[in-house]
């Protein structure tokens, strides 16, 4: 009890901030790996750790040899195997508002047309029943991505982009990227998911939808072949069955930094989620 009551005796206001500091930068990166392989395999890394302790106090000095050396080499292992999860979690450092300014401040003018033309598309497609994924590429870059497809350079329209995804044309099985306001290509291949625990009835398009989400900042709008309902993937969640008012709405809200209430995004997914 003296050994504790000592330490909050000497606790100073640097040693609650160093506290606070680290306690955050935990969360935050829990936050970052939850649903991925990278929880399981930190899991299996903490046990390691646990092993290791517990053999060094009953003093089996062979397996905490063979345990200490594992870890000491581990951690080479550890950035290959992270590598995903580590350039995320660069990518998310590098796209705060402390480094990015938002697409708002930037294209507050044009804003509005760029809205209407994609939410009149999508409005479009879903009453055709037409399959559609439209990716709007924010402060991380997809210029990978965009290699995979056939450039376009056109400026966002809600013909271009009906005409893009019609049946049987060369460019409508794969993504569209926008950036800005401009198309930048159409055909693209995207990452599918890591998440496992997803329903079976989300199909090819929703699963890369994710996939992408999980790997940028990017969102991405969704329209079911099978029942032109509208889905947007943002941060490696799913929102479904928006109507296009809701659409238009996070289009205009998710480029807005200084707004911190919940988003239509995040509520429209909290009201999927109690659907199901």
């Amino acid at each position: 009890m003296e050994f504790i009551r000592g330490l909050f005796v000497n606790l100073r206001v640097k040693d609650i901030i160093d506290i606070l500091i680290v306690a955050t930068a935990f969360y935050k990166l829990f936050q970052l790996i939850r649903e991925t392989r990278a929880e399981q395999l930190t899991k299996g890394i903490l046990a390691l750790f646990v092993f290791t302790k517990v053999s060094e106090w009953l003093q089996l000095y062979t397996v905490f040899w063979i345990l200490e050396k594992t870890m000491t080499v581990g951690i080479l292992a550890l950035i290959i195997v992270f590598q995903p999860e580590l350039r995320r979690a660069l990518e998310y450092i590098g796209r705060s508002n402390f480094f990015t300014k938002s697409f708002m401040e930037v294209k507050d003018e044009s804003l509005s047309q760029l809205v209407e033309e994609i939410v009149e598309a999508v409005a479009s497609l879903s009453r055709q029943k037409i399959g559609a994924l439209i990716v709007i590429e924010r402060a991380t870059g997809l210029s990978e991505i965009v290699e995979t497809g056939t450039r376009i350079d056109g400026i966002v329209s809600s013909d271009l982009l009906i005409n893009i995804f019609i049946p049987n044309t060369p460019l409508h099985d794969g993504a569209v990227i926008i950036k800005e306001d401009m198309i930048k290509a159409a055909g693209c291949f995207l990452p599918l998911t890591e998440n496992t625990s997803l329903s079976k009835d989300l199909g090819t398009r929703h699963r890369a939808a994710l996939g992408i989400s999980e790997k940028s900042d990017s969102l991405s709008i969704i329209v079911s072949e099978e029942t032109g309902a509208i889905s947007i993937a943002e941060n490696g969640s799913l929102a479904r069955y928006l109507d296009t008012k809701t659409l238009r709405q996070i289009l205009m809200d998710m480029y807005k930094p200084k707004d911190q209430k919940p988003t239509f995004f995040a509520r429209w997914r909290r009201k999927d989620e109690q659907r199901e």
